[in-house]
């Protein structure tokens, strides 16, 4: 008889099949403290690396400051044992989010079995794992083969495809780049899911909006909807939070590095961690993951031709400029700056959400090895990091009821980008069809006043 109820209860395993396996954050917590003085913010840090805690914002302990916000994740088991050290060292909070794996589930969608995936169906207001991304990609490619082509990026430790997409209205010339890459952290589902949204907005709109018609005609659009691939797939089957990619280090025993800490940008310098096990491990060196060098050796080849890179993230509403390794502006920085102010205000005329403006380094914390500061330390004019929705009501779990306003804002402010950087470097173009028309206007109305006297 015992024997018969293991085996029904290894068959209810079997049954439940990967559900069952993944990590699951019942009553786990979020909670918002502002720390007033140094000796809360010892006792934060102290908590930190007693407890190990998960920070959400900052990354680092050492980041924690009087009078800056603090996000921590707080396991179900030391919620009480948490909040009476906070009440015995009067440490005020708030609770953001009262059990992160309610929020969880409300964030994945509810049945993938049965959905359409070709791309008039594609629902861009859900998350969607990374097996539907790929059939995206290839039927966006097939169904717009005039103007999309998939190309092969490079592979993940796992093995797995990188594919980025390039918008390319049919040209004789060669024409200049706009770089969009988005999911280089796992957990921040909204990344992709603006790539994805910005292809449709492109390709259905090119036609009537005469302004996106203008800057195809002078640039390319490289997109990587999703680089983490490991990780991406990792946050879907098995831990929803998990950041990094999944490369394994010291004989298996910890994995995963974070990509945005990996590029040959200042790397290892700055808030990093030499420590696998931590959520910001730098890697063994620069460019240690195949992940990182598939888009070094691309943009490598490409970068003379790249205007602007965008790298896409969340949370905490920023636009954020070059560099977080150090204070020293770059040589361009006002007009980095006027440029993701005027992104940053088109952005806010749609919902009215606020996104703060500068470099990492002064407006959020130091880092070192970011795409974003190698982009622009390799010679791309404009490099910029978007953290998107939202301040951590919900942090890196964005419900999808706030995909299509994240994205429908967001979508302005990229575009805004664009669109400056297509008049700096083709200032002519609008002028001399004006001029060719005006030219055209003089000449028929010679000939029709001397035909017509």
């Amino acid at each position: 008889m015992l024997l018969f109820l293991r085996m029904v209860v290894c068959l209810g395993i079997l049954i439940a099949g990967k559900f069952s396996l993944k990590l699951q954050y019942n009553g786990d917590q979020v909670l918002h403290i502002v720390p007033e003085t140094l000796q809360q913010v010892q006792h934060l840090q102290h908590l930190h690396s007693t407890l190990l805690l998960d920070l959400w914002k900052p990354l680092l302990p050492e980041d924690i400051q009087a009078g800056e916000d603090l996000h921590i994740r707080v396991p179900a088991s030391l919620v009480q044992e948490v909040k009476d050290s906070l009440d015995q060292h009067t440490i005020s909070y708030k609770i953001l989010i009262h059990d992160v794996q309610e929020l969880v589930d409300q964030s994945a969608p509810k049945d993938t079995s049965s959905r359409n995936q070709i791309p008039e169906n594609y629902n861009y207001t859900q998350y969607h794992p990374m097996e539907e991304i790929y059939t995206w990609m290839a039927q966006i490619q097939k169904s717009n083969s005039e103007l999309v082509t998939q190309h092969y990026l490079g592979e993940t430790v796992e093995n797995r495809t990188i594919y980025y997409l390039q918008i390319s209205q049919p040209s004789d010339r060669t024409k200049k780049i706009i770089w969009m890459d988005c999911g280089i952290h796992a957990r921040e589902w909204i990344s992709p899911a603006f790539c994805q949204w910005f292809v449709k907005e492109i390709l259905q709109n090119y036609e009537s909006d005469p302004k996106i018609r203008k800057f195809l005609q002078n640039l390319d659009l490289y997109i990587l909807p999703v680089l983490n691939i490991d990780g991406y797939i990792y946050s879907w089957e098995t831990a929803r939070l998990w950041r990094k990619n999944r490369s394994p280090h010291l004989n298996g025993t910890c994995y995963g590095t974070d990509l945005n800490r990996n590029f040959n940008s200042s790397w290892g310098t700055l808030g990093v961690s030499y420590n696998c096990s931590s959520e910001i491990f730098c890697g063994t060196g620069p460019e240690s993951e195949p992940e990182t060098r598939a888009v070094v050796q691309l943009i490598e080849r490409k970068k003379s031709d790249i205007l602007c890179y965008l790298t896409i993230h969340s949370y905490g509403q920023y636009i954020l400029t070059p560099y977080g390794s150090t204070t020293e502006p770059p040589s361009n920085n006002e007009e980095l700056m006027h440029v993701a102010q005027t992104a940053a205000a088109a952005l806010r005329e749609k919902y009215g959400t606020s996104y703060e403006v500068g470099s990492t380094s002064l407006i959020l914390y130091s880092n070192s090895g970011s795409s974003r500061d190698w982009a622009h330390m390799i010679g791309i004019p404009f490099s910029y990091t978007f953290e998107l929705r939202d301040k951590g009501t919900y942090g890196f779990i964005l419900p999808a009821d706030q995909i299509q306003p994240t994205c429908e804002e967001t979508m302005l402010a990229v575009t805004t980008i664009i669109e400056y950087v297509d008049q700096k470097y083709f200032p002519g173009g609008a002028m001399m069809l004006t001029s060719a028309n005006l030219g055209l206007s003089l000449c028929l109305t010679v000939v029709l006043t001397v035909i017509v006297p």
